[in-house]
């Protein structure tokens, strides 16, 4: 984001000393993208944001993929992933360890949790984060100082961010991992960078985190702390993981400023954007990737033209793969297909979809849709990772035909 933030103790000129009261002079850190020639923000720490103690491999969940062969759009019932297993006292998940591949490509992966415990201290060093919360209630801490989070939150957490999840109730969570960086749309911003007035949402919509939080003591013992590192490696998806163990907890930041941090954007903050005729998925995008985008359906007024068919006409986008997660609702060109809460659809670039045949007619005369999903296209085949082969219902593609 070119949305400037500063929080806590920040001397008045960067790349100058930064004492503490009693003298002691903080460490600066630059922690910026593209090589020093895109956004940043600069941290200031008590300790050395460098030292490691030890380090050991932690094993990844599995991140292995299969083709979507033979080609055919699917439904995926996520809510069955986790079962009962997500309120047994024997059994606690993270929203970070806990997470199940559902689908993946060389640009994006997306990922399922179901978590009810406080997650290890963790940093993507592959690329940012966009995690939607579907359920739940809790605390993303991070380097920069906190966030609250509840349903309908995105969370954005930029690559190499360390942070964790504190959950207060059980938190469904929609992980989106980039493996590069995420950003408003670029038609949505003026050429320095700000929101421009037909966005669907603005600065005053972005929730920053608060005063940074310095956690002094963890790690005197000796013992270090633990900091869980997804990275780049030989593993399947092109990734491996590491467990750094550091002499100090790294939440030890006194004041940091830039335009690089991790933020919260509520869907229900999102302003649809309406028109007398049915509008494109476009209209619908709230983030970009490198070759994908995120998009939402959120309740909202819709078509009036007299002759209008409300719900979407059937295409063929030939360039993406369409991903559709219903969050809530009653989602409208669904209707008679088996879709529920937690339903993802695959809609493979190649084959032309559209609304269930007897949800045109039940359309018709509609004023408004109570809907809300979250869409990811991409524009390389995604394949299916072990969470989605889990829970395909083998049948969805058959739900034109009956």
């Amino acid at each position: 984001m070119a949305h400037y933030r500063r929080a806590g103790s920040i001397p008045p000129k960067r790349h100058t000393q930064h004492r503490s009261p009693d003298g002691t002079l903080y460490r600066e850190e630059l922690m910026g993208e593209e090589g020093f020639s895109s956004d940043s923000s600069l941290l200031y720490h008590v300790g050395v944001p460098s030292a490691v103690l030890e380090a050991r491999r932690w094993e990844l969940p599995d991140q292995t993929t299969t083709p979507n062969e033979p080609l055919l759009p699917r439904h995926l019932r996520l809510h069955d992933l986790f079962g009962s297993t997500s309120t047994s006292s024997a059994t606690e998940i993270d929203v970070v360890t806990g997470r199940r591949l559902v689908l993946g490509n060389a640009d994006v992966r997306i990922s399922y949790v179901v978590a009810d415990a406080t997650s290890p201290l963790y940093r993507n060093a592959t690329g940012d984060e966009i995690v939607f919360v579907e359920a739940g209630t809790g605390v993303l801490e991070t380097v920069f100082g906190h966030l609250t989070y509840g349903p309908g939150d995105y969370l954005v957490v930029p690559r190499a961010t360390t942070h964790r999840y504190v959950v207060e109730t059980t938190t469904r969570a929609y992980c989106i991992e980039a493996n590069g960086h995420v950003a408003p749309p670029k038609r949505y911003l003026s050429r320095y960078g700000q929101l421009l007035e037909h966005a669907p949402y603005c600065e005053r919509d972005l929730r920053g985190p608060g005063e940074p939080e310095v956690r002094s003591g963890e790690g005197s013992d000796g013992a270090g702390v633990e900091v869980f590192v997804k990275h780049r490696g030989s593993g399947p998806g092109g990734l491996a993981g590491t467990v750094h163990v550091v002499p100090d907890h790294p939440f030890d930041v006194v004041g940091w400023d830039g335009c690089l941090y991790p933020y919260a954007l509520s869907v229900h903050d999102f302003e649809p954007i309406t028109g007398r005729i049915h509008q494109p998925p476009p209209v619908h995008q709230v983030f970009e990737g490198s070759n994908f985008v995120v998009c939402n359906f959120v309740p909202r007024k819709v078509d009036y033209h007299p002759l209008a068919i409300p719900v979407p006409y059937f295409h063929a986008n030939v360039d993406s793969d369409e991903i559709m997660f219903y969050v809530d609702g009653d989602y409208e060109a669904r209707k008679g297909s088996g879709i529920a809460k937690g339903s993802v659809t695959v809609h493979p670039g190649g084959h032309s979809h559209g609304p269930q045949p007897a949800a045109i007619e039940a359309s018709l005369g509609a004023e408004s849709f109570d809907e809300l999903a979250v869409m990811v296209d991409t524009f390389r085949p995604l394949e299916l990772g072990e969470g989605g082969r889990a829970v395909d219902d083998g049948v969805y593609h058959r739900s034109w035909s009956q």
